[in-house]
């Protein structure tokens, strides 16, 4: 479980020209916030969408949703350390509904599978796209998401994959 703040402005994917070019580009910061779960196994999203900040209400909210869908199961979600989802409040629903909560190390995004779809997600929707009014930007954020599991599906599943850099002949000096 993760969040992502899309915010409509300029993501430039690729540049480059001999001469001066004008590139349209949206005005203002207005924020698309989504607050989503991946599960490892079926590549299933699970999200809540917010037009501001996601707060700990939010990650309340998608662990009733995720307790919900997922009824019958047994239920780990694996999330960062933002001070919205390490709060009493969460601790407590998750508490209450029986989910367990596993918390990465600190600053350590690259083994949270949930920022790869965020990262597929600026590329196909956001690099190169200009977004004149906010509601087509959020319309299109929302219309990725809802087509992970079968316009980008067969993209999703050679890029979410449990691998994660290893080193095998690390040296670890005691500090």
């Amino acid at each position: 479980m993760d969040a992502a703040h899309f915010v409509m402005q300029p993501f430039l994917a690729y540049l480059y020209s001999l001469v001066v070019r004008f590139v349209k580009v949206s005005s203002g910061r207005q924020r698309f916030s989504v607050l989503g779960a991946l599960n490892a196994v079926t590549k299933e999203v699970v999200t809540i969408t917010d037009h501001g900040y996601i707060k700990a209400i939010s990650v309340c909210e998608l662990l009733q949703k995720l307790h919900d869908h997922c009824r019958h199961l047994p239920i780990v979600v694996v999330m960062d350390n933002a001070r919205y989802q390490r709060c009493a409040l969460v601790a407590e629903k998750a508490l209450k509904l029986e989910i367990k909560i596993v918390f990465l190390p600190t600053y350590s995004p690259n083994l949270n599978l949930i920022e790869r779809l965020w990262k597929f997600v600026k590329k196909k929707v956001l690099y190169n796209q200009y977004y004149s009014k906010y509601e087509e930007f959020h319309q299109a954020i929302s219309d990725c998401l809802e087509q992970t599991g079968t316009t980008y599906k067969q993209d999703l599943d050679t890029l979410l994959v449990a691998r994660f850099q290893s080193f095998n002949n690390a040296t670890i000096y005691p500090s």
